[in-house]
């Protein structure tokens, strides 16, 4: 695993010495010597070295990485450019469209909001081949728990996009009255038509950033 080495570092050195995270590190290790795990080990920590803490604007939380040949990267809801656009984020696209009017682009390619700010964070940072979840409850949760709570830390206006229940589950550490917490319902097919569409989050942001003086998110992913 690459290390993180930039300003995650001070909040986040505390957890690499704990005793949860050196079994995590030994089962991630083992695991990639004897099966295939996305994303590449380079990549697990990408949203961090993609999106310093001081820059964080935004949080999305997504789940776990996606489990097939290279898409993962190490940003949730993200692909590589040379895969199809997974459907949860077609539908991301499709509210996009419909609340800020960027067109839909050939890709599913986020570099571009995390180099902005926007934390693309998931709960669980690696998984086995084909297999959803399979690294669920090693160890993950706790670290990217850790994440969390060093965000609402921030003394500085920050927002949280918190889609399905296990994003929304996190509530409870997210106490920073400088920040804005916005939910609705998760944007996989199964859901979105149960509230994340037309749920406006992306103005909402741009909006919350622009009052408080900052710069907004330009959401347009372009074509490659």
């Amino acid at each position: 695993m690459s290390m993180i080495d930039n300003d995650w570092l001070e909040p986040l050195e505390a957890e690499f010495r704990q005793p949860y995270y050196k079994e995590l590190y030994r089962f991630v290790k083992d695991e990639y010597s004897k099966t295939v795990v996305y994303p590449p080990a380079e990549d697990i920590f990408n949203a961090f070295h993609f999106t310093p803490l001081s820059e964080v604007k935004v949080l999305i939380l997504g789940q776990d990485p996606y489990h097939e040949v290279r898409q993962a990267h190490g940003l949730c809801f993200s692909v590589l450019p040379e895969n199809d656009i997974p459907p949860s984020l077609k539908n991301i696209y499709k509210e996009l469209h419909e609340d800020l009017g960027c067109y839909i682009p050939n890709n599913g390619y986020l570099e571009k909001w995390a180099k902005q700010g926007v934390l693309l964070l998931n709960t669980v940072l690696t998984v086995r081949a084909h297999q959803a979840n399979s690294h669920k409850g090693k160890g993950w949760e706790k670290f990217t728990d850790a994440v969390i709570r060093a965000v609402n830390a921030q003394d500085r206006p920050i927002v949280y996009m918190l889609w399905g229940r296990p994003a929304q589950s996190k509530m409870p550490m997210l106490d920073n009255p400088k920040h804005l917490v916005l939910t609705a319902a998760h944007p996989s097919p199964l859901s979105a038509y149960n509230g994340f569409f037309g749920c406006r989050h992306f103005s909402k942001a741009n909006e919350f950033l622009k009052n408080n003086g900052l710069s907004e998110i330009d959401w347009q992913i372009e074509n490659r």
